[in-house]
Formats: structure tokens, sequence, C-alpha cells
């Protein structure tokens, strides 16, 4: 395990290559407190917090317990917030999420578990909260609070504008945070408008916050927490004031602190060949000057004058990067002779999405593209699109006279949990088989439109997805077994895979966990092949770090686009969007390939109609 403190930072830092890794650590500071207390007979109190952020953490405790006996019998627990009103047994509510995810695998006695009750009558929500505050107090207070972070800055759901002294109390949801929310409960209007939340106040008087953040969806609000200075626009930047905080992050949660973006602003540079570029290419799209044209002032004038002084003059390096960038323009992605290469696609509309220009090209170069569908992506269809496949189905069965029977029985059963679901309710297996089925459809379609047949896809419905809800189960060790046996069964000499860490539901990043490790066995195997990564709809690379750049021409950009409006059920308004951007998935692609083109027109290189993206795959 490798990590780093952030310098400069108004909040103590802590920056792990993973979020695995920033996960294990959290725990173990946890462990770690509990066997002393353990040791002295000591109760520990832990605030605890819901949400994608700290899983990893408490299936790392859950570990300990099972395989290295860490007993818990000892722990008492207080749960940051609830949605109000929220029945205690809906799939939304905290207090179901925290017994499935954590309470259940462990021996925490249940009436030491403390957690906001969403039950209550208004009337009686303020009488609560001043007793949930009395009884942190007896207690001993908490030992350690653990937090994520919402875009918003907020920490429980301490929005934007509560005080530094806020106590626990019923509050109004910020729109951000219930937009954030809204593909959980298939749409915004179905997100509470309230919830309890412990205040800002009883945070802060933990004698130990450990707050974590994974993603480069929460990079910018990172920077404004740990840079600037505490405000209530950001609540938890109220942190650099506590005696004992630590932020821990991924890499891809730090990506806009200054020590990732300008480090020589903040520190001293290490000038290697990808730091120079990384500064190189940054100034010359400060300056708005082509690499060839960039002077010695403009260097100095930037907080580069070691860079200048160690390496130039700016002729020099301007020419070094230059060079460099050009060398990483592709327009033969797997070379001229004819080869096999796989495309992994987490979800069935990633592969045209993110890369369908290069698919595009990569076919009409004569090689042959295998494509993999590593999910079904079955949660992320409407039900009115369900209706519509249920209608053509009986409709084509009745014409051609094929089991009416089975056909009507099955119907009537979707339409009957229809007529009683709630919204955000998980589907029945039959509706999920039927939605994946869709989604498997569309995917087919938009194959053929690049010109790959249905023989060159693999649909793998891997296990950790099969939950029927957003919150996915670990990677299962046959997951990462089938890919082996996938690449033994191909032979790619390409593979390709979504690079994507902003994906907000984490579906992305599981499925290259379990790729990399797959990779890592087939080279102990003495099989080897290129691994690229592709980024999907949120994020691109930057520009210093692209290692290779596809051009591609309006014809194909255009193509690209006819292969996503093939997923019928995605277009238009996508189940998760992702964040508060509106733009549909194809536009997002083509504005993001454009972007990609002018950043490199801009840098003084060759002018292309739109560029797809792609970095070698390092293993660590």
């Amino acid at each position: 395990m490798s990590s780093h403190y952030v310098p400069n930072a108004r909040l103590r830092t802590l920056v792990f290559k993973t979020s695995g890794e920033a996960s294990r650590h959290a725990a173990l500071i946890v462990e770690r407190l509990v066997r002393e207390n353990n040791s002295a007979g000591r109760p520990t109190v832990l605030g605890l917090a819901t949400g994608s952020t700290p899983v990893g953490l408490y299936r790392e405790l859950i570990r300990l317990h099972r395989d290295e006996g860490l007993d818990l019998s000892g722990v008492v627990t207080f749960n940051l917030d609830e949605y109000f009103p929220m029945p205690g047994d809906d799939p939304h509510s905290y207090r179901r999420w925290m017994h499935e995810t954590f309470f259940q695998h462990v021996n925490i006695k249940p009436h030491n578990i403390h957690i906001p009750d969403g039950t209550l009558e208004a009337s009686e929500v303020e009488d609560f909260c001043a007793r949930y505050e009395l009884a942190i107090r007896k207690a001993g207070g908490i030992d350690i609070q653990i937090l994520g972070i919402g875009r918003t800055g907020h920490i429980g759901f301490n929005e934007p504008g509560s005080t530094r002294n806020s106590r626990t109390r019923i509050i109004t949801l910020d729109p951000v945070t219930r937009r954030d929310a809204a593909g959980s409960f298939f749409g915004e209007e179905n997100v509470p408008q309230q919830a309890i939340t412990m205040g800002v106040g009883t945070i802060m008087e933990a004698r130990k916050v450990v707050m974590m953040a994974f993603g480069e969806h929460k990079a910018g609000i990172v920077q404004k927490t740990v840079e600037l200075a505490p405000s209530e626009a950001v609540t938890a930047s109220f942190l650099q004031s506590h005696p004992d905080s630590t932020f821990l992050l991924d890499e891809s949660a730090a990506n806009e602190l200054t020590v990732f973006r300008r480090p020589w602003e903040v520190t001293t540079v290490d000038w290697t060949p990808a730091r120079i570029r990384q500064a190189v290419v940054w100034l010359s799209l400060r300056v708005n000057k082509a690499l060839l044209k960039l002077s010695d002032s403009d260097f100095r004038d930037h907080h580069l004058y070691d860079l200048l002084r160690e390496h130039g003059p700016a002729e020099s390096l301007g020419e070094q990067v230059f060079q460099d960038r050009l060398a990483t323009i592709q327009p033969h992605p797997a070379g001229k002779e004819s080869k096999t290469v796989l495309v992994f696609s987490p979800h069935p509309d990633d592969d045209v999405i993110s890369m369908g220009g290069t698919i595009i090209r990569l076919v009409e170069q004569g090689h042959k593209v295998h494509v993999a569908y590593m999910t079904s992506g079955n949660i992320a269809v409407f039900d009115h699109d369900a209706q519509r496949f249920i209608d053509f189905a009986e409709s084509f069965n009745r014409i051609f006279g094929i089991d009416m029977l089975t056909t009507v029985k099955v119907r009537e059963s979707v339409h009957g949990f229809w007529g009683t679901k709630k919204p955000g309710q998980q589907d029945t297996d039959e509706l999920l088989k039927i939605k994946g089925l869709i989604r498997e459809t569309e995917a087919r379609a938009a194959a053929l439109a690049c010109d790959i047949p249905p023989e060159q896809l693999e649909f793998m419905d891997l296990r950790f997805y099969r939950t029927g809800t957003i919150a996915k189960a670990p990677i299962h060790p046959d997951d990462v077994t089938d890919i082996v046996k996938l690449f033994e069964r191909i032979r790619p000499a390409q593979i390709y895979v979504a690079g994507e860490l902003s994906d907000p539901h984490g579906t992305h990043r599981t499925c290259a966990e379990a790729i990399y490790e797959a990779v890592r066995r087939s080279r102990q195997n003495s099989v080897d092949f290129e691994v690229w990564l592709y980024r999907g709809a949120w994020e691109e690379w930057e520009p210093h770090q692209i290692e290779m750049a596809v051009p591609l021409s309006p014809e194909i950009v255009e193509k690209k686009k006819l292969a996503i409006f093939r997923h019928q059920s995605q277009k238009d308004r996508a189940m998760f969007p992702g964040g508060s951007d509106k733009r549909e998935f194809w536009q997002r692609a083509e504005e993001r390939n454009r972007e990609t083109a002018r950043a490199y027109d801009n840098l003084g290189l060759p002018e292309f109609y739109a560029v797809e993206a792609f970095v070698r795959w390092k293993d660590v």
C-alpha cells in the first residue's frame, strides 16, 4: 500500500492509488482503536455513514471480524442521517442499508445501534433529535466519525448554509443532492424533500474524523474542501479546524488538487518526462499559444522557471513535447496487419458511446473486433420500455400462434407487479430478464451498425451485477475466471477497457478491477496483449495523459452516432444520466471527441474533426 500526504493543504489529506487501499487504511484505523479498547474493557463509539463511499470500509471490517477475530460486540454506533419520512424497511432506508451492508455480518449488539428514525410524526422529530444528541453524550461521545462527502460539500445531510455549531435536526435537501439521488429513486420527484441529520457541531465533537472521497466526480468539491478557506457554502471545509481529522482520497478524487494539476506552484518537482509534458501542455493551453510558439517569458511568468533553467530553453521544451504529442496520433490503432481485438463494455452501450469511432476504424481496417458486454444493464430500463416490448412479444406470438398461454401468464404477472410497485422498488426476476433482453438486442443492433456480426459478441452477465439494485455485490472470483477463459478462447492482440472512474454507480470501476486481475493471471501464464483504457460518458483523458489519439472523420462520427441511437431505451432520457448533465449520451460523446480534437489543434498539432483518446494500462 502506497500513499502520501498532500502538501500545502488546509486539511490533513492522504492520497492512495486506489479506493480499495484507502478503504483498507480506514478499516485499519477503526480496527486499531477497537482492539485497544477491547483490551482495556472500554466500548468504542463509531459514527457511521452510508452511500457507496464507505462500502469498502464495511467490507474490510466484515473480513477482519470473520477472518481475523475482530470482536465488535463492544462497539456502539450512531449513524449520521436518514431520509424523512422513510419507512425502516423501504429499499431506500439507510436503516435497512446499514443492516444489509454491515450490521447483519458482524456482532455489534442490536441495542448498541442508533440510526435516525424516518418513521416519526413531524411533531416528534425535534424531541427525537434532542434525545439523539443526549444518547451520543451518554455513550461518552464519538471516538471515530466516518464521513463521505456530497457534491455540494455536505457531510451527513448538512447542506450548504449549515452553520459550524448546528446540531442533530431535520433539514431540507439541496436540489443537487436530490438530483444525485434521483437514479436510485427512479426520478427526482420520488426523492424525499427532507432528512434527519447530525449537525456539523455534533460531527466536530468526535475525537477523530475520517472522511473519504473516491472518483473524479468528487474531485471538484474535494479541491474546494482542501484548498479554500472554511465556508458555510462547503460544510466539509469546517473540518479544517478539527484537531484530528484526515481526508482519505484515491488518485481520481485528488485529481483537481493543485499538487496534481500544477505541482510546480506548491512543491519541488522532479522533472520527469511525464511531468515536463504535463507542465508544457498546461502552459500552452493556459497562454493560448501553440507548443512551438512558447517563449522563455511564458515559463517564467507561470511558476515554471525551474523547468526552464533545468531543461530549457522554451524552444527546446516546446519541440520536445510537440514531437511527443505528435507521436500519439494513430490513424491505425491496432496497426496495419490484421489482428483480433477485444473491447470490454461494462454496460451494453459503453462500447459505442466511448470508442465507437475507433471500433468502426478497426473494423474498416480489417481487424476482427469482439465486444464483451460485462453486465446486463437491466436496471437501467424504464418500465414503459418494458411495456412496449411485452406488447410486441404478445402481438408477435398471437400472429404466429406461439404459446399464448405462457405469454399471457408472463404479461399478467408483470402487470400485477406494476400495479403495486413503489418508486425505486426492485424489479421481479422475470421483469429483470425482459429488461436485460431489451439491452442485449439493442447492443446487437448497435454492433451491427459498426459492422460487427452477432457471433463476435459476448454477453457475460457478471455475477456482481445481479443484485437487481444500484448497490452491487463485490466482484466474484468466478467473474475473473470467466474473463481469463475469454482471453484464452479469443486470444486478442489488443484489449480495450473502460478506465472511467467517474461512473457514479461504480460498475465501471468494478469491471476494470476484474479485468486487471484477469490480465495479471494471464500474464503469469505467458499470455500477453496490449491493454488500452478509454473513458466513458463523464470524463476524457487530459491532453498530456493521452498515449493514443485516434482521429475521426465527420463520416465516422456520424456512423458512431447512429450506432448509439440503436440503444433506444437509453436515448432521449436515460435512467441514470449521471449528475446534473442533461445532455444525451451521443451529445456528450460527440462534444467530448470534438473538444479533444480542438485541444490538439490549440497545441499546434494537426487539426482533426474529432478524436477518441486512450492511455495504456500500467500495472501497479
